[in-house]
């Protein structure tokens, strides 16, 4: 499976250790940047990721910044995307079983790794249950018209 990745400096640690685990167990990952500790802006990012899964390049990406939160209003401007914030298993499951968020979200100042990893495992690996959600996604989509 192909995934998108990116971050900016506050994120890139995190991003490239989530990189690594993530091709250890058979994911091609596409990386969209930053590759530097340099100050940089995270909605370069969170563009350049949501613009390739809009190109179809990918399904799902994952998105790192200090805390999260900036990259996913940034993602969330983003046509066809429902990026979530998950800071522990629980959300990253609901954000994919009741959301079907297609991107992740985390900070890299706020969870440790081993955390992002069980994370990014139970994102992965929680399908979309559709039925009522379905026609709660349609009235989010449709907010973007």
């Amino acid at each position: 499976m192909k995934l998108l990745m990116g971050s900016d400096h506050g994120g890139i640690h995190l991003k490239k250790h989530l990189a690594e685990y993530l091709k250890a167990k058979g994911y091609e990952i596409i990386d969209v940047g930053t590759d530097s500790e340099a100050s940089c802006d995270y909605p370069d990012f969170a563009a350049k990721l949501c613009g390739e899964i809009g190109k179809g390049t990918a399904t799902k990406g994952i998105l790192v910044c200090g805390t999260g939160i900036g990259i996913s209003i940034a993602a969330n401007k983003c046509k066809g995307i429902r990026a979530a914030v998950c800071n522990d298993v629980y959300n990253a499951k609901m954000s994919r079983l009741h959301n079907d968020a297609n991107v992740l979200c985390m900070g890299e100042r706020t969870i440790g790794v081993g955390t992002a990893e069980l994370i990014v495992d139970t994102w992965l690996n929680t399908e979309f249950e559709g039925g009522r959600h379905a026609r709660r996604i349609d009235k989010i989509m449709a907010l973007e018209k």
